[in-house]
C-alpha cells in the first residue's frame, strides 16, 4: 500500500510505502547558507515526525547546492544536526535551483515503523 500525505497537484510531502517514507524537497530562504540550512531542516524534522520517523532513521539524503562554495556553510550545521552514530547515506552536489534566492535543497527518504 502506498500512502500520500499532504497530496498535492504536483507532489506529496511525504509519501510512505514499504517501511520507507520519501519526503519531499525542503527549502527555505534566509540570508545566509546556515540560516537556510536550519530552516530545511527544521522542515525535515517536523516531516520525519508526521511520518512516524526521525532522525535516526534516515536512510539517504541528496544535498543540492547552487554554488559548491557553500559545502562547508553546509556541513557547519549539518554536522551538529545528525545523530551521532545515525549518519545517513549522503550525496552532496551542485544545481541550478527553483529560485535564485535558494542556496540549498534536501530530499530525504527515511525508514518509519
Amino acid at each position: 500500500m502506498i500512502e500520500r500525505i499532504d497530496a498535492g497537484v504536483r507532489s506529496s510531502k511525504i509519501v510512505k510505502h514499504n517501511g520507507v517514507a520519501y519526503l519531499t524537497g525542503q527549502v527555505c530562504e534566509g540570508d545566509t547558507i546556515q540560516d537556510q540550512v536550519r530552516g530545511c531542516l527544521d522542515k525535515i524534522d517536523a516531516l520525519l515526525v508526521q511520518a512516524g520517523s526521525s532522525r535516526e532513521k534516515m536512510l539517504r539524503v541528496t544535498i543540492w547546492l547552487a554554488d559548491m562554495s557553500d559545502f562547508a556553510g553546509l556541513n557547519e550545521v549539518w554536522n551538529d544536526w545528525v545523530p551521532e552514530g545515525h549518519a545517513p547515506a549522503r550525496a552532496c552536489g551542485e544545481a541550478k535551483l527553483a529560485r535564485d534566492v535558494l542556496r540549498v535543497e534536501f530530499i530525504v527518504d527515511a525508514a518509519y515503523d
